[in-house]
């Protein structure tokens, strides 16, 4: 190991040793819960700005309505490709409607929300 790096966790020992004495206050506290959920939007908040019912949401994201039900009442966390594709639709809800309508999610509601995006960006 190169020496500053032994250095720099010689001084983080250190430094932790006095936040756990209660002589140093820690500079940032991170919680693991906070980690795994920070990055999934809220799932309900979501589907109300598409301001879809969980039938269409559901079959726009490709999903089951039990799953979405799930993630929206806490029960379940999206894991994986959904928590991408959620995030995805978060910041560019345009290319989540862009993908081509499945047989359950009608062409003619694809086009209405297109339409409230556009007019949502002004």
């Amino acid at each position: 190991m190169r020496r500053e790096l032994f250095d720099e966790l010689v001084q983080s020992v250190q430094e932790m040793k006095e936040i756990q004495a209660g002589r140093l206050k820690p500079s940032r506290i991170v919680r693991a819960a906070d980690l795994v959920h920070a990055d999934t939007p809220n799932v309900a908040t979501l589907r109300a700005r598409f301001k879809l019912s969980q039938v269409k949401f559901a079959a726009l994201l490709g999903i089951s309505v039990d799953t979405l039900q799930n993630w929206e009442q806490k029960r379940r966390q999206p894991d994986g490709p959904a928590k991408v594709l959620l995030r995805i639709a978060n910041t560019h809800p345009e290319a989540l409607l862009a993908a081509p309508p499945t047989t359950v999610f009608a062409r003619s509601t694809q086009r209405r929300l297109r339409s409230q995006s556009r007019r949502a960006r002004g």
